[in-house]
């Protein structure tokens, strides 16, 4: 026992940030030996080391490395100090990971500290104007909504083309299982966003892989770029609770400006029309449809364990009240993970990753296509200010809403009431991924994960609403769908430093994925007038007015090999390629497999000994790269002869073959320069990128000697669609000392886009309304930008107050360009002490927008109907007609350049408080504060679905939810 003694000592010590700050987790380890441990909470250690032990190496994620001389003490504390640069943070890639330094290609990292704050539902809207040639649009204010997210520009001509987005190694479909709306009475309800089902809290990173050289890893879904969410993981060290919520409010961003009361009866005085239309009342119905939305967000983490298994288990409560009243967002979300080594070499190894999220969304009668009676939103706009909303009964003098039976105005209050809409989405995404380390270079890793999405809608229209179909007979909808995703994804990674020079890292592996959708709906009328949901009582609805659906997609499966390696010369030449094989069931027999490789490599000249004496550069690297990926992004089945029920025993033919149809391709090159001067104070990179998509995929109208109306071909147009610019991100710390520290980033891209080889005319961007349903304001036609605007040429109103057009309005010319040529990012923090600001702003310069509610909602017609009108039509030097028809024109294509001031949050670090509370900190964050443009609607950041057979639109705006300001007050802290 004395000689044990005599052979050991006992180290005590505490590691600490740059700042005092105790670091919980950090790495301990006697130096050249395998004993070690890890920081508990407070940053405290305790260590038995063998006497003649005379260093400790210490590391955490983030800082650098330190080394510590215990020959002569038992007693250490240390200071880490953060990486004087990020080249050395671990960036995660495709099916692995790399130094930041290493990189070839153009990935772009965002990390916690850096994501957006304020009302968050959806991972996308983290990174929104954080990265540059990244354009994240809200296509809506509506709590929950989708998202239009496009890297390197628009190079799409069907709907959805999204991302892949892949979380911890899982690709997820893209789709969401909330079923969508029955269409009855408003029109079509916008879409869910598909990553709802991920609590924001629990992401650590994401990083985007905008170039082909780095997304053709990923093959056939990489086309419009690959973005990769990293979630957090429990961390060495004692059992750790975080603790995170906020309460806040939010309200109407913008108001349309449409006539008030007085404005209204001395519109009708100057029009001579009496008083007829004058009700009597002064009302705002945009006013009586919103609310001030309460939000509450909570979550909970708890995590920790050793170097040899670590977990975490984190459940969050969201919960987000619209603007407009009966609107609701809720999601409650569970997250279990953790990571394992076994044996005693530690060479086997398993990692496992659980997410179970249900969502509920109360959607309100918010529609993409309302006709001529107008969403609830319209309906408010078009409301009559003098008529009132509520009236008394007769019979007992009580307040009843307004129903105008026998008229198309229908009352904004009233059809709040009369309309519920209910969806929920249970999801499951479940993932185990075991390893062996063969050598310290060689590992085998297996990764099997299923993704299970359910969702559920019921929705019901009161038959006491006066709408079209509706009224005295009621409406009732339900659906449900699910989406099941499987995959198998096994590879083998090798990094070895063949010599002190030369390094090689490679990985090759096989995938396998298999994906179905199935559905079920029903409808009915006819309920009678009972206090129950139509929905409880189908079976009692009107038999004749009863229905039924089912569908159920074919099984696709996609089946893949890849391969990647890199080399590494001194730190100075790095070399990359890649390839990857996919075989997807949706394509012809004869074109099932196709082939994406990339090459790409990068000189580290700031490595150079030519470079040893220029001081003020800590970085300078040159990149170049090339690579080819594609899509499938169309339905299943169409390659083949495809039939569908019309009928009892009654079959349809949806589609002819085509055996040759094959994968659309994107071909990319880029060439790109990063750099950092002044000890990192200064660093950024410039990149240039030339994105060329060809065999775009499209239904095409079947050739004679099939009969009229016959169903069409899936064919690959002889097309190209052309993306090419210049990327700009620059981050500079301007102030850096003990007490002050002032950062600035601000990233901007410049694209063309232009559609070029192309014969043909595709027509989209629908129009809605009265006067102009079925009418549509874009083009994808050669040599002009895609989804360019083509309609008749406004000139102004004549002496008469008629709209005059070139040409008479006989002929279409192109009139604008609806895709932004630039995108602009800033973001900045100040930090004093212990308190911070932080400011985010977001802008897109260059881009038109159609104003489809200016258009036929609120057109100078509408005062003869006794509806409302949009204010500024009255007051012009030339009063417009009451006769002047409703038609699409250039008069409704506005700018839509806008600066945002996206987000702002203060923030105080209150620290430890007593014994067990740490890291406390206080914050409260506004968020959509000001909006700089010249676009009279709600928001320029809007994109109102108006697609045509599958053809998406762009930048066009209809009758959408609004946008909101919010304000949060939050707390968190750990235990």
């Amino acid at each position: 026992m004395q000689q044990s003694w005599a052979q050991n000592k006992t180290i005590n010590g505490k590691v600490t940030d740059d700042k005092g700050a105790a670091i919980a987790g950090a790495s301990v380890i006697v130096k050249g030996t395998k004993i070690g441990t890890s920081t508990d909470a407070s940053g405290s250690f305790k260590l038995t080391a063998p006497a003649s032990a005379a260093k400790l190496v210490i590391t955490y994620v983030g800082f650098g490395s330190t080394e510590v001389d215990i020959t002569s003490a038992s007693d250490v504390s240390v200071s880490l100090k953060p990486e004087s640069t990020n080249l050395t943070d671990v960036v995660v890639v495709g099916y692995g990971t790399s130094r930041k330094k290493d990189l070839t290609g153009a990935v772009a990292s965002v990390k916690e500290k850096d994501f957006n704050k304020g009302l968050v539902t959806a991972p996308d809207q983290l990174i929104q104007g954080k990265v540059s040639g990244v354009q994240v649009l809200n296509n809506s204010g509506q709590p929950g909504g989708a998202t239009t997210v496009k890297i390197r520009g628009n190079s799409s001509i069907r709907a959805g083309s999204q991302p892949l987005y892949v979380v911890d190694g899982v690709p997820l479909d893209g789709r969401s299982a909330r079923p969508g709306g029955s269409g009855a009475g408003i029109g079509t309800s916008p879409d869910g966003n598909p990553l709802n089902f991920i609590n924001p809290n629990d992401i650590a990173s994401m990083e985007v892989l905008k170039d082909a050289s780095a997304t053709a890893i990923y093959g056939s879904r990489a086309a419009y770029g690959v973005i990769l969410i990293t979630t957090k993981r429990g961390q060495a060290g004692a059992t750790k609770l975080d603790v995170s919520s906020s309460v806040g409010t939010s309200s109407i961003l913008k108001k349309l400006d449409v006539l008030d009361a007085t404005q209204y009866r001395a519109a009708l005085s100057q029009y001579g029309l009496g008083t007829g239309n004058d009700y009597g009342s002064s009302v705002d119905a945009m006013d009586a449809i919103l609310q001030n939305g309460m939000t509450q967000n909570f979550s909970l983490a708890i995590g920790g364990g050793n170097e040899n298994g670590r977990y975490r288990l984190s459940a969050g409560y969201f919960d987000q009240n619209g603007i407009i009243k009966k609107s609701e967002f809720k999601k409650f979300t569970t997250n279990f993970s953790g990571n394992f080594k076994f044996l005693d070499s530690k060479k086997l190894g398993l990692d496992f990753n659980l997410t179970a999220t249900q969502t509920r969304e109360d959607i309100p009668p918010v529609s993409n296509d309302a006709g001529f009676t107008g969403n609830i939103v319209g309906q408010a706009l078009q409301w009559n200010p003098t008529r009132p909303l509520m009236v008394k009964r007769s019979s007992d003098g009580t307040d009843s809403l307004n129903i105008l039976r026998g008229s198309t105005t229908v009352n904004p209050l009233a059809m709040s009431a009369a309309y519920e809409d209910v969806a929920k989405v249970t999801t499951v995404l479940a993932s185990v991924s075991p390893y062996y380390k063969f050598t310290p270079n060689l590992e085998y890793r297996m990764l099997a994960s299923v993704n299970y999405a359910s969702g559920n809608r019921r929705n019901q229209i009161s038959s006491f609403i006066n709408l079209d179909g509706i009224l005295d007979r009621g409406f009732a909808y339900y659906a449900n769908n699910e989406l099941t995703t499987y995959q198998l994804t096994q590879t083998l990674n090798y990094n070895k430093q063949i010599t002190s020079d030369l390094n090689l890292s490679a990985v090759a592996g096989y995938e396998y994925m298999k994906f179905e959708n199935k559905g079920i709906n029903m409808s009915g009328k006819d309920f009678g007038n009972y206090p129950i949901d139509y929905t409880n009582y189908f079976q009692y609805s009107s038999q004749g007015n009863r229905g039924i659906g089912s569908f159920a997609d074919p099984t696709v499966e996609l089946q893949s090999y890849f391969a990647r390696a890199t080399v590494n010369f001194k730190d100075r030449y790095l070399l990359t390629g890649t390839f990857r094989a996919d075989g997807s069931t949706k394509f012809g027999k004869n074109n099932r497999y196709g082939y994406f490789p990339s090459f790409s490599a990068a000189w580290n000249i700031s490595n150079e000994s030519f470079m040893k004496d220029v001081a003020f550069i800590s970085n300078l690297k040159l990149r170049a790269g090339w690579g080819k990926t594609g899509s499938q992004d169309i339905p299943p089945g169409v390659s083949q002869l495809k039939y569908a029920f019309t009928g009892i025993n009654a079959l349809g033919l949806t589609n002819y073959p085509n055996a040759d149809l094959k994968w659309q391709a994107d071909e990319q090159i880029n060439v790109g320069i990063d750099f950092a001067v002044l000890k990192g104070r200064v660093a950024g990179s410039v990149n240039y990128f030339n994105k060329k998509t060809t065999g775009l995929l499209y239904p095409t109208i079947t050739p004679q000697p099939a009969p009229p109306g016959a169903p069409p071909t899936w064919k690959n147009l002889d097309a190209t669609i052309e993306n090419k610019g210049f990327e700009v991100d620059l981050n500079t710390t301007i102030i850096k000392n003990a007490n002050l520290t002032w950062d600035f980033g601000v990233n901007a891209s410049f694209i063309k886009n232009m559609v070029s080889n192309f014969k043909g005319q595709i027509p989209t961007g629908s129009l809605s309304g009265q006067g102009i349903s079925g009418a549509t304001a874009e083009l994808i036609v050669n040599n002009q930008p895609l989804n360019v605007f083509y309609t008749r040429e406004y000139l102004g109103l004549d002496k008469d107050g008629q709209s005059t057009y070139t040409d008479g309005g006989y002929v279409r010319y192109f009139l604008g360009n609806p895709n932004p040529t630039t995108l602009l990012g800033i973001s900045t923090s100040l930090n004093y002490k212990k308190l911070t600001v932080s400011v985010n702003m977001n802008g897109a310069f260059g881009q038109k927008i159609y104003n489809n509610t200016l258009n036929s909602v609120t057109p100078i017609g509408n005062i003869l109907g006794g509806r409302n009108i949009a204010a500024s039509l009255i007051g012009g030097p030339v009063q417009e007609a009451l006769s002047n028809p409703i038609a699409p024109s250039s008069r409704y294509i506005e700018d839509g350049s806008y600066l945002k001031l996206a987000n702002a949050t203060l923030s105080y670090n209150i620290g430890s408080w007593g014994k067990v509370v740490k890291s406390m900190n206080v914050f409260v964050t506004g968020q959509n504060l000001l909006v700089f443009t010249k676009f009279t609607g709600f928001d320029p950041e809007v994109n109102t679905d108006k697609q045509v057979s599958g053809v998406p639109s762009v930048g066009i705006e209809y009758t959408p939810y609004p946008s909101a300001r919010s304000f949060q007050l939050g707390l968190n802290f750990s235990l």
